[in-house]
């Protein structure tokens, strides 16, 4: 085994799935905090936690490799008061209970890996923001990003290294954004969303999880790292990409004003399709990270050939 033992703080969710079935086969444990019990499934196994208050748990983080956090509330809803708060509280509460128990750990993780967003960069149609030179945007999506990492840098880890992890949108067939542009295309809506200039920053979910390995084993790494595709794409590429992979010629463009009174009905807010997110994972590029799906096209034919063969196998 390459590894003793991961911790997944917040890993039921899609991204702590994955996590968890590819590290379940090099680590001897892989341990979820989760607010909810589960069932083991082989040597993966789930602690319950409040991400409030320290318990028993603490003592699952000793002497760990990893630890990862995936804690926060989806963002995906409309910005009211109580959600404004909920958002921010479930990203920096957790993260903060997380260092003041490392702090008091006698043999503490290796790596802690907070997953943070990318999105904290500005809004950006002129050129790619970095973790050098970027520049960090404003409003209230921003001020959770800045809030949560500097809950993650504020205590003093010296034998823990840290990377505050900025994710693209991650993309797979099972959850998350992929499906629901999929379904789009699937009925005719599959065109661009505004005016299709917008950038958006994605990732495929096998990169995803090999950057998180990778960062392991790379121990001058520390701080801030990009995890997104090397090559963005606007809007309208992505929603073109999909409809020629799948074999629709046609979608129907959704122009914003469409887009507002949509996103009011359902729930949600446009700054998460119409923000210009174009972002570039400098680091890991200048460190000779390998991205497998590094173009859009490798990534959505790569993710619906499994949709295809999954669709052969039941036949």
């Amino acid at each position: 085994m390459s590894y003793q033992k991961i911790i997944l703080a917040g890993g039921n969710g899609y991204l702590g799935g994955l996590l968890a079935k590819h590290f379940s086969s090099i680590a001897e444990e892989v341990i979820i905090l989760s607010r909810k019990p589960q069932l083991q499934k082989g040597n993966i196994s789930t602690i319950l936690w409040d991400g409030k208050t320290a318990d028993t748990w603490v003592e699952e983080l000793e002497g760990a490799d990893l630890l990862i956090n995936l804690c926060g509330k989806n963002v995906n809803c409309r910005y009211t008061y109580k959600n404004q708060k909920e958002i921010i509280n479930s990203r920096v509460v957790p993260t903060r209970l997380l260092g003041n128990a490392i702090k008091n750990l006698t043999k503490p993780p290796k790596l802690w890996i907070n997953v943070t967003s990318s999105t904290i960069y500005r809004h950006a149609e002129d050129h790619p923001q970095d973790e050098y030179t970027g520049e960090i945007g404003s409003g209230f999506s921003i001020d959770v990003c800045k809030a949560w990492e500097n809950s993650f840098f504020e205590t003093e880890l010296p034998q823990t290294r840290r990377v505050a992890l900025r994710m693209g949108i991650v993309l797979g067939l099972a959850d998350g954004a992929f499906p629901r542009l999929l379904n789009l295309v699937k009925f005719g809506l599959g065109g661009k969303q505004g005016d299709g200039k917008q950038y958006v920053n994605w990732v495929h979910e096998q990169d995803a999880v090999r950057t998180i390995e990778w960062l392991f084993n790379q121990n001058e790494i520390n701080g801030v790292v990009n995890c997104t595709a090397p090559h963005a794409v606007t809007n309208n590429e992505l929603m073109q990409t999909i409809r020629k992979v799948y074999g629709i010629s046609f979608g129907l463009p959704t122009p914003a004003w469409l887009l507002s009174i949509g996103a009011a009905i359902i729930g949600t807010e446009t700054e998460l399709i119409l923000k210009s997110r174009w972002v570039k994972p400098a680091i890991l590029l200048d460190h000779g990270f390998e991205f497998q799906y590094g173009k859009i096209d490798e990534a959505v034919q790569d993710i619906l050939s499994f949709k295809t063969y999954k669709v052969s196998q039941t036949l």
